[in-house]
């Protein structure tokens, strides 16, 4: 089977010749790679490695001039080294000092016309055997780095009607651009994506009522635009999401991602028990302390407890729970892919 092909048979629960596995690192993690192999590409990595990744259709930025560091939504960032690599970090926030709704009708907000999406369909025929992803939405994250983040989390509590018509504006810039893409890609879109950080390293960062309020609705209305167009709808969210999964499950979320399973209610067991019917989960390989602190063995070990929990009876994409950092060894990301081919054509994780 082809990459695509296998994402297409997990999601509509049919049988597949082994479960396929996915990546997430950083941009310095992929030059590791690239070094190690001698190779020139994140996805020369990927085919060295036998992973499934998807291939993301982007529609090319052509609007208004940007100034520098500046992003469409007016957010200015800056790099940050953290001693093994660079994050871009908000620098400067361009909702900061704002005061009320008239405020925010008075910024330059993007539109899904500064784009150009005319190339889509060649990109997609010119990666056709992998999984095509499409789409972006995660809207409090684009919020608090246009408000600032502390503002933005007292906004939830003492003006949450600044933050629902900035997630208005959010959505409908966010859904245009879908549409276009989905226009252009004439069905070929596999995944959709969508996330926020519902919840942190101990808790949810939501209570069910701003959920609820902000979130629900709006968040479906883009998975019906993606089951529409016969895409299937992939979820991220961080940390101890468990209680927020119901109604995921209720907008139609199909894929949940990265099951960062040390949190408190986020147990591989529990979720496969309670979810699986409803969810294919993605992720779930530990990377806060296994892949880059642990040996070898200790990731060989917790890619079969995966398997043995989240991919018991398919429904599974192996994958770490969220970006693979640059202070993690070469040979443990060499293990956990190696693991992954050893066990993942077993027949009790592939039907």
């Amino acid at each position: 089977m082809t990459s695509r092909e296998r994402w297409r048979a997990i999601l509509e629960r049919k049988p597949v010749d082994r479960a396929p596995c996915d990546i997430w690192a950083t941009n310095e993690v992929f030059e590791m790679l690239c070094k190690h192999f001698d190779c020139g590409s994140r996805w020369d990595v990927i085919d060295k490695l036998n992973i499934d990744a998807p291939y993301t259709a982007n529609p090319i930025y052509t609007g208004p001039m940007l100034s520098k560091d500046c992003d469409i939504w007016g957010v200015k960032c800056r790099d940050v080294d953290y001693g093994t690599g660079v994050y871009h970090e908000v620098a400067f926030a361009p909702l900061a000092d704002i005061e009320n709704i008239e405020d925010l009708k008075n910024h330059s907000w993007p539109l899904a016309d500064w784009f150009d999406y005319s190339h889509i369909h060649q990109e997609i025929d010119a990666h056709s055997c992998r999984p095509i992803r499409a789409g972006y939405i995660e809207p409090f994250l684009i919020y608090a780095r246009m408000r600032g983040l502390e503002r933005a989390m007292i906004d939830l509590i003492d003006n949450i009607e600044l933050v629902e018509y900035a997630f208005d504006f959010i959505f409908d810039f966010a859904i245009s651009q879908f549409e276009r893409i989905l226009d252009v890609a004439d069905g070929q879109i596999d995944i959709a994506f969508t996330a926020e950080d519902l919840g942190s390293q101990t808790g949810p960062l939501f209570s069910s009522q701003i959920f609820r309020r902000l979130h629900k609705n709006r968040f479906q209305k883009y998975i019906d635009l993606a089951h529409q167009a016969g895409a299937y709808a992939f979820f991220h969210t961080d940390g101890a999401c468990r209680d927020f999964i119901p109604e995921l499950i209720e907008i139609g979320v199909d894929i949940l991602n990265p099951i960062q399973w040390v949190c408190p209610g986020m147990e591989r067991t529990g979720l496969k028990t309670d979810f699986s019917q409803s969810l294919v989960f993605h992720g779930g390989v530990e990377n806060q302390n296994i892949l880059p602190f642990g040996t070898p063995e200790d990731v060989r070990e917790e890619v079969i407890q995966c398997f043995e929990t989240l991919g018991a009876n398919g429904g599974y994409i192996c994958a770490p729970c969220h970006n693979i950092q640059p202070n993690t060894p070469v040979e443990n990301i060499l293990e956990m892919y190696k693991t992954i081919r050893e066990i993942a054509s077993n027949a009790k994780y592939i039907d």
